[in-house]
């Protein structure tokens, strides 16, 4: 029985090692991209924008309806009834009314607005989309760097525990006293109580992505440590160029200054006249017929010529409406002003972007600068500090140093370790929000 439940842990082991799924961060923000809420609420509304589009080119174009109408009115006696204005006591309208706002075919503002909000929303879908990206890398790299410090605890865990049986051995030879196997046993719970707190951290860091890249939360994955390699910096220059060209915000706000520009002709149309043309085509009548048989019986419009042999009923008529604006409280010239407002805005907007661009690039390039330069002399400590170690327990086993150096050694090794782990996690993080900036994702 027992051989048989082995058997089944190692088949059970085998199974969840083989569903662990391995990411890389390319992997992970393209994830991102698919289930992350922003992403989706961001293109959402650029697919509402562009429906705006469509509707304001559509509203440019002649349109048709189907009136389908019965009047009934309380009769007197006479053709007409109670009501004169019915012409009968019934009435039916059957007909096809076809409009035409004739000078939107010139004016085309507020199609040109509705283009210029899509590109507002599309632009503000790629900021989003870069908002989350340097979510993205920050807790992938912070999975990396969680399992690079579990890795350095259980390090110094190991070394703590040699140091420990090296005391031990030193006591019962009579070449150590039992303080230094007391200050050894301390040092080893420490290490111990690191690894348990640097393996709580992985899992957090862990969670903290899984909810960015899975459709529901998931744990059991991995992720590529690709720390070591150091890509290269582009030249400054080069990179505040590619900022400028494709940066989402300034791309953002651009489109928010012509949108503003554009309303500004849109609000202004108010002051113009408009001409609507309408054309209808069918049966306003007395009688649900094409024509009527009895002229008399068809109401007031055809009295007194009795003499007609029938009504035609089936028809067409056209009406031509100039509408021309003569006061309206200055209403008009309100919306003339809020819109120059909002272009004026939208001109301070931009200024105060391009600046923030600036500032965010030259900041991220200087940061990004700083950790690269920082990463061979932290190599050195850490190879420094390593050696060191290993020569103080060399001395330590030779009685020629103590507990407390070995001990101050062991803690040096285990951060100049860490620092250096860290040390590439900021590089690489720093690198990627730059590319970030850049539009350089690919």
């Amino acid at each position: 029985m027992p051989k048989k439940l082995a058997l089944s842990l190692l088949a059970l082991a085998a199974t969840a090692s083989a569903q662990t799924i391995t990411i890389t961060l390319n992997d992970a923000i393209a994830r991102a991209e698919k289930y992350g809420m922003q992403i989706q609420t961001a293109n959402i509304a650029a697919q509402l924008a562009h429906e705006d589009k469509k509707q304001a080119n559509a509203a440019t174009l002649p349109s048709a309806n189907l009136l389908n109408q019965f009047i009934y009115t309380e009769g007197n006696g006479t053709p007409s009834g109670v009501f004169v204005a019915n012409d009968g006591v019934h009435v039916y309208n059957e007909q096809i009314q076809a409009h035409e706002e004739l000078l939107s075919l010139a004016r085309r503002g507020e199609v040109r607005m509705a283009a210029a909000a899509e590109a507002v929303a599309r632009a503000k879908a790629d900021v989003a989309a870069r908002g989350l990206r340097s979510t993205v890398v920050q807790d992938y790299f912070a999975i990396v760097s969680a399992e690079r410090k579990l890795r350095n605890a259980e390090r110094s865990l190991d070394e703590a525990r040699q140091f420990v049986d090296i005391t031990q051995k030193q006591q019962q030879g009579g070449e150590a006293a039992r303080a230094d196997v007391i200050k050894a046993q301390i040092q080893q719970q420490q290490r111990e109580r690191d690894v348990q707190d640097a393996r709580l951290g992985e899992q957090k860091a862990k969670i903290a992505l899984a909810v960015l890249i899975f459709p529901t939360l998931q744990i059991d994955y991995a992720v590529v440590d690709d720390l070591a390699q150091v890509g290269l910096l582009p030249p400054e220059p080069e990179a505040a160029a590619q900022a400028r060209a494709s940066n989402p915000d300034l791309r953002a706000t651009r489109e928010a200054l012509n949108q503003a520009k554009i309303g500004v002709s849109v609000a202004r149309y108010a002051y113009l006249p408009s001409l609507g043309l309408d054309v209808f085509y069918g049966i306003d009548a007395n009688q649900f017929a094409f024509r009527s048989a009895n002229a008399e019986d068809t109401g007031r419009s055809t009295l007194p010529h009795f003499e007609i042999p029938y009504r035609q009923n089936l028809g067409y008529s056209a009406m031509a409406t100039l509408n021309i604006p003569l006061w309206n409280w200055g209403s008009i010239h309100s919306k003339v002003k809020q819109a120059q407002l909002k272009e004026e805005q939208a001109e301070l907007d931009l200024s105060t972007t391009q600046k923030q661009v600036q500032a965010d690039l030259a900041t991220a390039y200087q940061e990004a600068k700083a950790a690269l330069a920082q990463i061979e002399s932290l190599r050195s400590s850490s190879d420094l500090a390593n050696e060191s170690l290993r020569l103080t327990v060399l001395r330590y086993k030779a009685g020629e140093a103590t507990t407390l150096e070995v001990v101050d050694a062991q803690t040096t090794a285990n951060a100049a370790r860490g620092a250096y782990d860290d040390g590439l996690a900021r590089y690489r993080i720093a690198l990627e929000n730059l590319k970030t900036l850049t539009g350089n994702v690919q």
